[in-house]
């Protein structure tokens, strides 16, 4: 049992970000300015895109994405059900309407095949103008069918990368393989600056348009017009948003962002651990590996680890999901679940007319999915309490029945 409670994420702040935000603090200068300037450039270095457009939330980067894309009123966009809200969120407020299609049972992930089955339907009337793929947990999405797909059909491809920094698909980094790709920098991320985002692209014109309607659509480096290189003088080229991210928020993930390959390391190791003490509890299916970069700098993929998510064999269990959930509180380990899929939400089901078994694959997930504590804060102790009161839990409310196990290879899924 653990010795305290383990919640379920926690951020890893040290001396360094609480410098950096006392000197911006004493600078005068807290909210859109320098710091934000060299937050932006350094993660466009990391990235290696050409711009970063630093935002208050992940929500905010993929509203201002699908606006760059030229989303309107009436056009649908391709995503999957199973995410956060925000993902469908902003595409209503363009007044156009989320498509959803399935995911990959061993993935989680969007289908491929399922996003040209919806697109090549001889029934389909939509007017297409976006896929959102998301990359769950941090694994990568199969972005080279999606990219085939959508550009065979005239679509832009708007990434929701929330859980995805640093992953990489094929050797490149997730943040330069679509149009445009937006990441969260929440409190539980794998970076984080308390509240914030970015969006990446390599195009220009959509770079410029995300910087303007960040800030009411005020024209470019509104912010220096209080500086002694400013001028009073502005325009406003479109009605926008209050979007910007402040420099408060900029100088912790300055720091944060030179500590990603460190915390990406340490949650691979943590991801491997519990590999390695769940890998015969034939109750559980663990999540899909890809071959790694390091094997094959082409080819090989990253799982950012964001999360870490296991799938229970109700069959075989006397318990339920949640009750599982319970039983873990009570030794001290904090879960979540990741996600109730949209389709099956109140608002979804009562506009669309969804039906819970109209995506199998996204229902049976949810039914199943936990996801496990996975941060750089986690010492190999805590890993060996969660590792531990997982397996007791599961080894005591065991059905006697025999069930089949799940299959040991589906765990292993090429990308």
């Amino acid at each position: 049992m653990a010795r305290t409670f383990l919640p379920f994420a926690a951020p890893s702040l040290g001396e360094e970000e609480i410098t950096e935000v006392i000197e911006t603090l004493r600078s005068g200068w807290i909210t859109t300015g320098p710091k934000t300037q060299r937050f932006e450039a350094e993660f466009a270095e990391y990235m290696g895109c050409k711009h970063a457009v630093a935002v208050n939330s992940c929500t905010a980067a993929l509203h201002l994405g699908l606006h760059a894309v030229g989303l309107r009123p009436g056009d649908s966009v391709i995503t999957s059900p199973l995410t956060f809200a925000a993902t469908a969120e902003v595409i209503h407020y363009f007044r156009a309407h989320p498509v959803f299609v399935d995911i990959d049972p061993h993935t989680l992930n969007i289908d491929p095949g399922k996003i040209r089955s919806c697109l090549e339907h001889p029934k389909q009337k939509r007017r297409f103008r976006a896929v959102i793929p998301v990359h769950i947990g941090g694994l990568p999405c199969e972005m080279e069918a999606i990219l085939d797909t959508a550009k065979e059909n005239g679509l832009k491809v708007v990434e929701d990368a929330a859980h995805a920094l640093p992953a990489r698909h094929k050797g490149k980094m997730v943040g330069t393989i679509g149009d445009i790709t937006a990441f969260s920098f929440y409190a539980n991320k794998n970076i984080t600056t308390g509240e914030g985002g970015m969006a990446t692209t390599d195009n220009d014109q959509y770079a410029e348009t995300m910087r303007i309607m960040r800030l009411h659509g005020i024209s470019k480096d509104a912010w220096k017009r209080y500086t002694a290189k400013g001028s009073w003088y502005y325009e406003i080229h479109e009605p926008g948003f209050k979007y910007n991210m402040t420099d408060i928020a900029a100088a912790i993930g300055i720091h944060q962002l030179k500590k990603c390959d460190d915390f990406y390391e340490r949650r691979e190791r943590i991801a491997r651990m519990y590999d390695q003490g769940l890998a015969n509890v034939d109750e559980i299916l663990l999540p899909p590996r890809c071959p790694r970069v390091s094997e094959d700098p082409e080819n090989g993929s990253q799982h950012a680890w964001h999360l870490y998510v296991i799938r229970l064999n109700l069959k075989r269990l006397t318990i339920s999901r949640g009750e599982f959930i319970d039983l873990l509180k009570e030794r001290g380990i904090g879960t979540s679940v990741h996600f109730i899929p949209l389709h099956m939400q109140p608002y979804y089901r009562k506009k669309y007319g969804y039906r819970a078994e109209d995506f199998p694959h996204a229902r049976a997930a949810y039914e199943r999915i936990v996801s496990l504590p996975i941060y750089p804060k986690m010492t190999d102790a805590d890993v060996n309490d969660v590792i531990s009161a997982v397996k007791e839990t599961i080894f005591a409310h065991r059905r006697r029945a025999s069930v089949p196990a799940y299959p040991r290879e589906t765990a292993e899924v090429a990308l």
